[in-house]
């Protein structure tokens, strides 16, 4: 297949390119970052202003992945018009220029779990009340709208995908990446929260697995898919795995204090994507060494 992946060089895109030509498939790149190597079949982004249509005008392509915009909730809070720009204006703009020169391309946009807010139960099905707290949230709302106004109005076959706790090798932010910078000063670790908060994590080598799957298997009719393990983990466990790793460990502490915009408790239900044949290959305790020995290895621990 040919497929192109709009903001290839970030944490996911950068995985996804790598795997599906690994997996035979022919990738087209496109992103804000200039890339030196001026390779074919990457296509440079403007950030200020940009435009899809040349993309999509010159170049036919079988699967468009938006892998692109941003991905921090506390920056949303802090400046909600870029946030807006770039998770929601630049859906519409992508599924604009498809629209208009190659309307059977299908369309996976990268949503988040941050559209269902705190969940009345869990685990949360798609088909849960969406109710997002932050900005952020809301714009990926928005931008599934988005997916299925361009379903409904026009044809182009699209699908959500609502991502949980991602993590892996070459995350350079979030919360292990937080972990990892505070316990460099070899003090005792403060942390938001009680650490009974949850989440659903999910390794970024089986992120791309499922996103084959979905590739392969989505009925692509503005579906909306979750995207996780299924597994509820507390972030008090989560920081006492990693910090196993570290030689002596560290000490740290839960201030109680509660983050802006932040979910108490997730775990996504999967049967639609367990549907599809996914299955796991990492869990937290394996996800988390790798990530340790490569920031070992890459950031001089």
């Amino acid at each position: 297949m040919k497929i192109i992946i709009i903001g290839s060089k970030g944490f996911i895109g950068s995985h996804l390119s790598a795997y599906l030509t690994q997996k035979g498939n022919t990738i087209y790149e496109a992103d804000v970052v200039v890339d030196y190597s001026k390779r074919e079949g990457y296509f440079l982004i403007d950030a200020s202003n940009s435009d899809y249509k040349e993309i999509f005008k010159h170049h036919d392509f079988d699967i468009c992945i938006n892998c692109s915009g941003a991905a921090s909730v506390l920056e949303s809070l802090k400046n909600p018009v870029r946030d807006y720009f770039l998770n929601t204006v630049n859906v519409f703009r992508i599924l604009d220029a498809i629209k208009e020169y190659q309307d059977s391309c299908k369309f996976i946009n990268l949503s988040s779990a941050a559209v269902y807010g705190n969940p009345v139960s869990l685990p949360i099905e798609e088909s849960a009340t969406l109710d997002p707290i932050s900005p952020y949230g809301l714009h990926k709302l928005m931008a599934e709208q988005i997916c299925e106004e361009f379903y409904r109005l026009y044809g182009i076959p699209t699908c959500s995908l609502r991502l949980f706790s991602v993590y892996g090798i070459g995350l350079q932010k979030q919360l292990f990446w937080d972990l990892y910078q505070k316990a460099r000063s070899g003090q005792t670790v403060n942390l938001f929260g009680t650490g009974k908060e949850s989440r659903d994590f999910i390794y970024i080598a089986d992120l791309v697995k499922a996103i084959e799957l979905i590739i392969k298997k989505a009925d692509f009719t503005a579906d909306t898919i979750n995207v996780a393990n299924g597994i509820e983990i507390r972030i008090e466990e989560a920081v006492s795995v990693f910090f196993s790793y570290f030689e002596g460990g560290m000490e740290y502490t839960f201030t109680g204090e509660e983050r802006e915009g932040d979910p108490i408790n997730w775990r996504a239900d999967l049967h639609k994507l367990s549907g599809m044949g996914y299955n796991p290959s990492y869990n937290l305790a394996l996800g988390l060494k790798e990530y340790y020995e490569w920031i070992k290895k890459h950031q001089h621990l």
